[in-house]
């Protein structure tokens, strides 16, 4: 997004090294790479290349742009973070390829280097990799033949994390499956790592409120929630759940329920949890929350999302301020001219 652009490029990575994709790119946000001089654009679809063109012709510049070509491969992963299906709604088909890349090269004010791809999300398996570059190869071959310059390739990410007990595929096995499909292609290669930097590098403590009865089992009522961790509501997802003072695996371990305050049963972290005995003040730590974490956090029912601490050795700095509610009043107004309730 125009957004994480702009994030980027205030963190201080060079406007060269950032490539911008996405489904559904603005005017604003092409207008915005341009004039930030970034490497190149992901284009989604053939009506976008005229819309970068054109703001491209406005602005006096080239754009340097490759098509993300959709491979229809299915990922085997989560149904909502697969994207390489026909069916989801991201990139060029690919029996689209070679027209969208000649229109590409028609077009004034566009220069095309190459193809890009992303197939999904938490990848346990290294065939779909295989499947999808091997199409991917197909395509620069059949572009080369017709006489078009395929430069370079950018492969996407996706590569899982451990959550429970997953054994996501190890990198230099995810190297020589690029190496056997576009190693000999001659084009530069771009990655997009993700989930498996930060996945397992970051926590969220949660302070237990209360223990109660829940008919079936013990119910642990967090001061988290899913506006901080929204991933198990939105995915069914498992994210281990780590008392910070007790050992997880005590003799007198008990199946819990862990839920947060909010006011829907999605509100829920983990469901006849085998967790030691907790008690109110207990802290909790969820894991893998590195990735799709604070970036997926609302204020849902007013709650503030929680802040955010680094930590390096011995070393602690707050990155993500707390929020109060204030701050987030200070973001609404009432128009002058709505009437006041009756009696007020």
């Amino acid at each position: 997004s125009g957004g994480e652009l702009r994030r980027a490029l205030a963190a201080g990575v060079p406007a060269g090294r950032i490539v911008f994709s996405g489904v559904g790119k603005t005017q604003e946000e092409i207008a915005l790479a341009l004039r930030s001089g970034i490497h190149q654009l992901n284009v989604e679809s053939e009506a976008e290349l005229d819309l970068i063109s054109a703001v491209a012709a406005g602005a006096g510049v080239t754009a340097r742009v490759s098509l993300r070509i959709n491979p229809d491969v299915d990922a085997r992963t989560h149904d909502k973070i697969s994207t390489g299906r026909k069916q989801d709604k991201f990139g060029i088909a690919i029996d689209r390829t070679l027209p969208a890349y000649a229109r590409a090269a028609a077009l004034p004010n566009l220069t095309p280097s190459g193809l890009a791809m992303h197939i999904g999300s938490q990848l346990l398996s290294l065939a779909p990799y295989r499947a999808a570059f091997g199409r991917l190869a197909e395509q620069v071959r059949a572009l080369r033949a017709a006489g078009h310059a395929v430069h370079c390739l950018d492969l996407g990410g996706g590569v899982g994390i451990t959550y429970r007990d997953e054994a996501p595929p190890r990198f230099e096995d995810y190297a020589a499956a690029v190496r056997e499909t576009v190693g000999g292609l001659g084009c530069d290669l771009m990655f997009e790592p993700g989930r498996s930097m930060v996945g397992n590098a970051g926590i969220l403590v949660a302070r237990v409120l209360y223990m109660k009865d829940g008919g079936v089992r013990p119910v642990a009522v967090v001061d988290a929630a899913m506006n901080d961790l929204a991933r198990p509501a939105m995915y069914g997802a498992y994210h281990a759940i780590v008392p910070v003072t007790q050992p997880q695996n005590s003799p007198d371990c008990v199946e819990t329920d862990v839920v947060g305050p909010i006011c829907e049963s999605g509100d829920t972290f983990a469901v006849a949890r085998s967790l030691p005995p907790l008690a109110p003040g207990d802290l909790v730590a969820f894991g893998s929350a590195g990735a799709y974490g604070s970036v997926m956090s609302s204020a849902y029912n007013s709650r503030p999302p929680a802040p955010e601490v680094l930590v390096s050795g011995d070393r602690f700095a707050v990155v993500r301020a707390r929020q109060t509610v204030d701050d987030l009043i200070r973001q609404e107004a009432v128009p002058d001219w709505l009437e006041p309730p009756e009696g007020a």
